[in-house]
């Protein structure tokens, strides 16, 4: 991390970062969702995340204090310039692929917004309360897929166990921590997350065993999102993300 970023500028574009992504990547499913219903419910959970990119962005650019926009935020940076977890780049796959990324995101965003929510920055307790109440409904949704889908047919069990055992090499990511969280908790702003990863576990944990899937017992892991490093699924979204803005530059509509 560069000396003279601001600690406060630095988590706002990881968390913002997440919500851009991930609603990107939901927003593909849009016309090819397995049911009606569905589609269109992925259609607004991307909605929701996209929404939240758009409030967490703008904020960090205020922070910043050089001037730039969130749509600047979200359309003109290269590649390592983005905090995003590994797993929320990762390809849809299949339905259940899509369900279980979202699912273990989902866990891990209720508890860091229920946190976020006391912090000691008020513009950013705002927003994590705002988006908490999103965040709840889609946990409810993709964790009610993962146990219809990990206790249905045995095709669908399959498929499932086959994406928990694909993404579970993401989910250490969601705990780094580095000296931009440290100096956020010094100063109040981030709250203390010591019980982030016992809670997350314990309720990822419970919705697996209602759904009879088995958490993969191997130690893979696949960490660099936080620091700009990313896999190469990544340039492939912000090729399609960022090409109005790169081909029209100023563009407004």
């Amino acid at each position: 991390m560069k000396k003279e970023m601001n600690p406060l500028f630095e988590y706002l574009l990881r968390i913002g970062d997440d919500s851009l992504i991930l609603g990107h990547r939901l927003s593909e499913w849009c016309g090819h969702g397995p049911i009606l219903e569905e589609d269109i419910a992925m259609t607004n959970l991307a909605l929701d995340l996209v929404g939240q990119a758009n409030s967490i962005l703008k904020y960090a650019g205020e922070i910043e204090g050089k001037g730039r926009s969130e749509d600047d935020l979200a359309f003109l940076r290269y590649e390592r310039e983005y905090r995003n977890l590994l797993l929320v780049e990762q390809p849809n796959g299949d339905f259940g692929m899509t369900m279980m990324r979202q699912f273990l995101f989902d866990a891990y965003r209720k508890l860091l917004f229920e946190s976020l929510s006391h912090s000691s920055d008020e513009q950013l307790s705002a927003i994590a309360i705002k988006s908490l109440k999103e965040t709840k409904y889609h946990l409810k949704h993709s964790s009610e897929w993962v146990i219809r889908l990990g206790d249905g047919t045995d095709e669908s069990k399959r498929r499932i166990q086959d994406s928990l055992n694909t993404l579970w090499r993401y989910t250490s990511e969601i705990f780094f921590q580095n000296e931009v969280d440290q100096q956020l908790m010094e100063d109040g702003i981030l709250p203390r997350l010591t019980n982030l990863r016992t809670d997350w576990n314990n309720l990822v944990k419970g919705i697996l065993l209602e759904a009879t899937l088995s958490i993969p017992d191997n130690n893979w892991k696949q960490e660099g999102g936080r620091t700009g490093l990313h896999s190469e699924n990544l340039g492939f979204i912000l090729a399609e993300l960022q090409y109005m803005q790169r081909a029209y530059p100023n563009m407004e509509w």
